[in-house]
C-alpha cells in the first residue's frame, strides 16, 4: 500500500502515475466522496496512486474579492477527510492569481499530466476550471483522449436525488439545519478553533462552558442552541455537548458572536488553550431572554435534557 503523502504545493508533486480526484471539495460532503472514490477504483484499474487534488482557498475568493470564505474544514480537516475517502495522496493547489490565469489546456498539460503524471481523472459532472472557467468535462475528455488519461464525470446528487453542493450545504447551516446539512456532508458540520476565557457566567450558575475561539473563515451556524459534541485532544474524544451560538442577549452586553459549549460528561483539566473542533447534530431552540437568573437555569437544564436525548446519551 502506498505510503500516504501531502503536498503542499505543485511544486512539491513528486513524479508518479496518478489517478487524480481534483475539485475544490469544501467540506468533502457526499459527492466529493463519490468522486474520490472513483480515483480510488481508477488507480486500481491502472496500477496508480489515487490522489486527491484540491484547490485552496476556495477559488470565489480570490476571483471575487470580498466573498466570504465560509468554508465547511479547514484545510487540515479537509486533507483528514480526503484521506479518510480512500486517498493515497493529498495535493493542496494554492490557488492564487498565477494559477487564477492560466488557460485550461495549459492546467491540464502542465499539472494533470506534466506534475501529477495523470492516467485518470475523477470530476464533478459540472466541473468547470482554467482562466473564465474555460475548462469543462468535454475539454478534459478531449485532451484525456489526445495525452492518455482516462476521465470520468460523477453526478453529484444526494438520497433525494437532489444535486449536492457546498453552497447548498453552507446555505442549510447558515439557517440552523445542521441535521439537514450532516445528510448531505455524511458528518455533522463542525466549526474549530482555541478554547478563550470567556465571562464565566456559565460557571457561575454550574454550567460550565468552553468559549471557543473561532478560527476566521469558517461557515458558522445561525444563532440558537444546538445538540452536538465536543472533540477534545488528544485523540479528539467525543464529549456530548449543548452549545450556545450567539451574543447572550439574556445578558445583553456581548457584541461579538460567541460559540459556548457545555461539554455534559467532562471530567478532565480546564481547557483553555486547547485546540477544540464542536459538532453540530441538531438545532434545540432559538435564543431567547428570560426573567431572571433561575428561569435561564432551567432553561439550559432542559437544554442538557433534550441534548441527552436528541444524541441519545
Amino acid at each position: 500500500m502506498t505510503e500516504r503523502q501531502i503536498f503542499q504545493g505543485i511544486g512539491d508533486i513528486t513524479p508518479g502515475r496518478r489517478a487524480v480526484a481534483l475539485g475544490t471539495f469544501d467540506g468533502v460532503h457526499l459527492g466529493h466522496r463519490a468522486v474520490v472514490e472513483a480515483a480510488v477504483a481508477a488507480a486500481v484499474r491502472h496500477d496508480a496512486t489515487a490522489c486527491a487534488a484540491t484547490f485552496h482557498p476556495r477559488p470565489v475568493t480570490v476571483l471575487r474579492p470580498g466573498t466570504p470564505p465560509n468554508t465547511l474544514a479547514g484545510v487540515a480537516l479537509r486533507t483528514r477527510l480526503l484521506l479518510e475517502a480512500g486517498a493515497a495522496e493529498v495535493a493542496l493547489l494554492r490557488f492564487d492569481r498565477t494559477l487564477a490565469a492560466m488557460g485550461a489546456e495549459q492546467f491540464v498539460r502542465e499539472v494533470l499530466v506534466d506534475r501529477l503524471g495523470a492516467v485518470a481523472v475523477a470530476v464533478g459532472r459540472d466541473f468547470r476550471f482554467g482562466n473564465d472557467r474555460a475548462g469543462d468535462v468535454a475539454l478534459l475528455e478531449r485532451l484525456g483522449a489526445e495525452l492518455g488519461f482516462e476521465v470520468e464525470a460523477i453526478e453529484l446528487l444526494g438520497s433525494d436525488g437532489e444535486r449536492i453542493s457546498s453552497s447548498r450545504i453552507r446555505g442549510l447551516i447558515a439557517e440552523g439545519r445542521v441535521d439537514e446539512a450532516a445528510a448531505l456532508l455524511g458528518r455533522p458540520p463542525s466549526v474549530e478553533g482555541t478554547v478563550q476565557h470567556g465571562d464565566k457566567r456559565g460557571r457561575e450558575i454550574g454550567f460550565p462552558t468552553a468559549n471557543l475561539g473561532v478560527v476566521p473563515g469558517q461557515q458558522l451556524p445561525a444563532e440558537g442552541v444546538y445538540a452536538g459534541w465536543a472533540l477534545v485532544p488528544p485523540g479528539e474524544t467525543r464529549y456530548p455537548a449543548a452549545i450556545s451560538v450567539g451574543r447572550n442577549p439574556h445578558f445583553g452586553d456581548v457584541d461579538d458572536l460567541r460559540i459556548e459549549a457545555h461539554l455534559l460528561d467532562y471530567a478532565g483539566d480546564e481547557l483553555y488553550g486547547t485546540p477544540l473542533r464542536v459538532e453540530f447534530a441538531s438545532m434545540l431552540r432559538v435564543q431567547e431572554v428570560y426573567d431572571g437568573v433561575e428561569a435561564l437555569i432551567a432553561q439550559i437544564q432542559r437544554d442538557v435534557a433534550e441534548t441527552r436525548r436528541r444524541l441519545a446519551v
